[in-house]
């Protein structure tokens, strides 16, 4: 059984999006950011970043358990070494360059952008300016990768498990996936997923729904 320290931001969730693909048994265990259960001693001793998502993997292939993990690429990662699945034979380094790409690109400046857009509570233009345009950047980069490719590393992986939800909020993010063929091609292909239905079945957060984002606090 794994515990699935979840609420429902893009990183919470690619997890769950993970262990849905996978039907890994696991429990959601919510946590309440806009009440700051984030920072909680026993929060805080599963993930000492004080950030969603965060597992504890009762069952792990070694002799430490339970063992927890926080960083949602990292749970990524091991989750997929843990199954042998969705890092495709011969297409390792492809998927772990992109899901350390969307880890260190996408999310973050998608992140700020949505932030400086609809959740700060004074209007800069100058950081609207910047983290729009290279969020804008970075949707081109991934459409140029997608060109001629149903998936992200050619083959479904964590990859691309990793990005949707980084482009479910493309409206707050301030792009439009009409400029984006080939990425809007794949989000179409992604959205008709059973594991993808699942995963955003119920999910209450609109932002994480891709409408006009709802305040939940830090801790994403």
């Amino acid at each position: 059984m794994i515990d699935l320290y979840f609420s429902p931001t893009p990183n919470g969730l690619k997890v769950r999006l993970f262990l849905e693909e996978a039907g890994l048994p696991f429990r959601v265990i919510p946590v309440k950011l806009g009440e700051g259960e984030q920072f909680k001693p026993e929060f805080l001793a599963i993930s000492p970043n004080s950030k969603i998502p965060a597992i504890v993997d009762h069952e792990p292939d070694c002799d430490d358990a339970p063992l927890s993990l926080f960083e949602s690429g990292a749970i990524l990662l091991y989750l997929a070494e843990k199954t042998g699945r969705f890092i495709p034979a011969g297409k390792r380094q492809d998927v772990l360059q992109w899901l350390f790409w969307q880890m260190a690109g996408l999310g973050p400046m998608a992140g700020q952008a949505g932030y400086f857009r609809v959740f700060a509570p004074e209007k800069l233009p100058f950081a609207i300016e910047r983290y729009t345009k290279e969020t804008r950047r970075l949707y081109g980069v991934l459409d140029r990768r997608l060109a001629g490719r149903e998936f992200i590393a050619d083959e479904y992986s964590i990859a691309d498990m990793a990005c949707y939800p980084w482009i479910v909020p493309h409206g707050p993010h301030g792009q439009r996936l009409e400029d984006f063929p080939h990425l809007a091609r794949w989000f179409e292909t992604m959205g008709t997923r059973p594991a993808v239905l699942k995963t955003y079945d119920g999910v209450e957060d609109v932002y994480a729904r891709g409408g006009a984002p709802v305040p939940s606090g830090p801790g994403a």
